[in-house]
């Protein structure tokens, strides 16, 4: 065997983790060396990824007065940081489940990495979807965006209204959800009550409105409706176009 050969199968496996909302965590190839015990268990388990927190697009501060700063460093750095944690104890336990084929806690780990995915997922787009007003954020949407809106809301100010009125009325904490429909092409509106439950099968989210209280409480008390209000003046329309064209491809 050459000396390429062995070289290629000492590193071999080493490859980089790519989380479920598509960013690279680690580009490191490791050097080889003896597995260990839990190495080898881990291998019997399958692959696992270790998720990550991603960093916010710009300061706690860059969205007020609309969004203030505390309301911000407490969101991202607290709250999605416990659903990236939740995300990956959920993901461990049910590797040590397949390890051990011990599966008498599935159903609740199952639980909880959709709760915590969902977390994980939902605030990291939307984080990716708002820009500081009048440096991206705000405005009205324009080009393929705006023409598709026209066309399966009848108006942008219609979908506007309709994403506005589902924002308000989730019932206890939860998500307004922009979709795009593969089956028909078509961008629809949908809540999410929590995180994952009222999900759509077959449909990409492009756009994304937290509305647990967390999201607004210290700046809008009990107010969800000025809250939603006030938010249409950060949206990133030229983000949510991007995502609109990623997923129609």
């Amino acid at each position: 065997m050459g000396s390429n050969r062995r070289d290629f199968l000492k590193t071999a496996g080493a490859t980089s983790v790519v989380a479920a909302s598509g960013f690279v965590l680690d580009n490191s190839v490791a050097q080889a060396q003896p597995m260990s015990q839990q190495a080898l268990q881990q291998a019997s388990s399958g692959k696992l990824t270790e998720h990550v927190l991603p960093p916010l697009p710009y300061g706690y501060d860059a969205l007020e007065p609309h969004i203030d700063a505390q309301t911000m460093q407490l969101h991202h750095d607290k709250h999605h940081d416990a659903y990236v944690k939740g995300l990956n104890k959920a993901e461990q336990e049910l590797a040590k489940a397949r390890a051990a084929n011990d599966y008498a806690l599935v159903q609740h780990w199952s639980r909880q990495a959709a709760f915590h995915g969902g977390g994980h997922f939902l605030h990291t787009l939307f984080w990716s979807i708002m820009a500081p007003s009048g440096k991206g954020g705000g405005g009205e949407p324009t080009g393929m965006l705006a023409d598709k809106m026209k066309e399966d809301f009848g108006s942008v100010d219609a979908f506007k209204a309709q994403f506005s009125a589902a924002a308000t009325a989730v019932e206890g904490s939860g998500w307004a959800l922009l979709h795009y429909r593969t089956a028909d092409k078509r961008l629809i509106i949908l809540q999410a009550e929590n995180q994952q439950k009222l999900s759509s099968w077959g449909t990409t989210p492009i756009l994304a409105l937290d509305v647990w209280e967390h999201a607004y409480y210290l700046k809008y008390q009990n107010k969800r409706a000025d809250y939603v209000k006030a938010w249409w003046n950060v949206v990133n329309w030229a983000a949510v176009e991007k995502n609109l064209s990623m997923a129609m491809k």
